[in-house]
């Protein structure tokens, strides 16, 4: 996930513009074809980080419980 340290969060609660891809957000303001895809590959970054971090683990748990599927 996106790791934003707490100093920037407030400034960007603010409305200072996002340094990187991991403050990015959609305005009205900001409209290109390489910002929608900036904020579409943070987005899938963070997806895979939810993956990994918690199915993963259940997914484990779950095998061990029930077996493999295969």
């Amino acid at each position: 996930m996106p790791y934003i340290a707490q100093d920037r969060r407030k400034v960007l609660l603010v409305g200072e513009v996002p340094s990187t891809a991991g403050e990015i957000y959609l305005d009205k303001k900001n409209r290109s074809y390489q910002h929608f895809n900036d904020c579409i590959g943070a987005l899938q970054a963070a997806q895979l980080e939810l993956y990994r971090r918690q199915v993963v683990g259940y997914e484990d748990e779950k095998i061990k419980s029930n077996g493999d599927v295969w």
